[in-house]
């Protein structure tokens, strides 16, 4: 059994043109294998923490020289000689050098790097595809694709940071690529009619200035409907609010600038459900407003109700979700919590409690497709990575074509 024998970091860029850090795990039998961590811009407070040199004004604060030089000495020391397919042995011992909650010592974006490229490698080595190594999955996700951005991801007017569309009756996932394309493309020509500009926000969607988030709404439907399909019944409308952005000494400020009292923002989901086939929103509320996550899931129907800054991928934050019923639903991004096994472990207790599980990429992403993979081998019913534009974005999708191509007639397709 083949065994690690070289550990090196060096530092990289996201998609934002932040630095982040990429680790490459080399094993005795030649075969080698890295992975780059991605980095949020609305990051929950409960989140492990990210190690940059805040006080390096060559990179103005972001560069991660100081986690690359932790795995190129502190860490690998202690992890040459392991064998890759303990990846829960490896991980525990990562998450004890570090010895602290939120992995401050170390950084999550020095262990994940690690983590990741340990079961890369593994899999290399045993010359079978990443999704088995990870897991017995074999759906393939429905896309929560990103059409039109606001909020922290875009420099305009819209208060929503994400309006997605979901294709729920795709018969298979090139199907639901085909069918978010040219809805994509048909708002694009909507848009240009309207002399509005089509720039793109840092996950791909587009980012106009419209007056508010029910204007980006109804183009969205027009462009559902002038594809041909039925807005509700052929394809959901989906939104991440991101409402710890727009929270402000317990209130809201989600359908305008006026901040409002949480029962007051309630009503204005529940109005907006009740108009729209949206069925599902991300972080209604801010991270520790538990009372009003128990609220609308109790009153919705039908809806996913999706914690992202709520759980950040935190077995501890979903259990307490769990015996509360705050969400239904919960948002896996690996680097909130910061190993591999960890993230699994998460996922299989949201699975087990019914809770469906989307996995996540970020805002300030990679060309690392690790997610896709992630995502068939835990059977998680849907991915959010983006738009049809930009290449860390698309890379996914490509990565979960080929995945489907490869498992051919075993493939399945997620049911929501």
């Amino acid at each position: 059994m083949p065994k690690i024998n070289k550990i090196h970091a060096w530092q990289v860029f996201n998609s934002r043109g932040d630095p982040t850090i990429e680790t490459e795990v080399t094993l005795d039998d030649g075969n080698k294998a890295s992975s780059i961590v991605p980095s949020g811009a609305s990051t929950g407070i409960h989140e492990a923490h990210e190690l940059r040199d805040t006080e390096n004004k060559k990179y103005l604060g972001k560069s991660v020289l100081k986690a690359i030089e932790k795995v190129n000495n502190e860490i690998s020391k202690k992890l040459i000689g392991l064998s890759p397919e303990k990846q829960k042995n490896i991980d525990d011992i990562l998450i004890e050098l570090d010895g602290t909650k939120q992995k401050k010592n170390l950084g999550a974006n020095s262990i994940l790097s690690i983590s990741l490229a340990v079961n890369k490698v593994s899999a290399i080595s045993k010359k079978i595809p990443l999704y088995k190594n990870l897991g017995k999955g074999n759906t393939l996700p429905l896309p929560l694709m990103n059409i039109i951005n606001g909020g922290m991801h875009a420099n305009n007017s819209l208060r929503i940071q994400e309006f997605m569309i979901r294709p729920d009756k795709a018969e298979n996932f090139k199907d639901a690529i085909n069918i978010c394309f040219l809805i994509i493309k048909k708002l694009q020509t909507l848009m240009n009619k309207k002399n509005l500009p089509t720039t793109l926000g840092d996950e791909g969607g587009f980012a106009p200035s419209l007056s508010n988030n029910e204007e980006a709404i109804e183009f969205i439907l027009e462009a559902i409907d002038k594809s041909g399909f039925k807005p509700g019944i052929d394809i959901s409308l989906c939104l991440d609010v991101a409402a710890n952005e727009l929270f402000k000494e317990k209130k809201y400020a989600v359908g305008s600038p006026k901040f409002v009292s949480a029962d007051k923002t309630t009503q204005y989901y529940l109005d907006l459900t009740k108009k729209y086939p949206i069925k599902s929103i991300e972080d209604p509320f801010s991270e520790d407003d538990w009372d009003s996550w128990i609220n609308l899931t109790k009153i919705v129907n039908n809806i996913q109700i999706v914690g992202d800054d709520l759980f950040v991928t935190n077995k501890e934050r979903l259990q307490k979700g769990v015996s509360l019923k705050a969400a239904n639903t919960i948002l896996i991004k690996p680097n909130q919590i910061g190993t591999l096994s960890e993230t699994i472990e998460v996922i299989n207790f949201a699975q087990k409690n019914n809770y469906k599980t989307i996995i996540s990429h970020r805002s300030g992403d990679t060309e690392d497709t690790f997610i896709a993979d992630l995502a068939v081998a835990t059977n998680s019913s849907q991915i959010k990575t983006g738009s049809l534009a930009r290449s860390e974005r698309v890379a996914k999708y490509n990565r979960l074509l080929r995945i489907e191509d490869e498992l051919g007639n075993s493939a399945k397709i997620a049911k929501v």
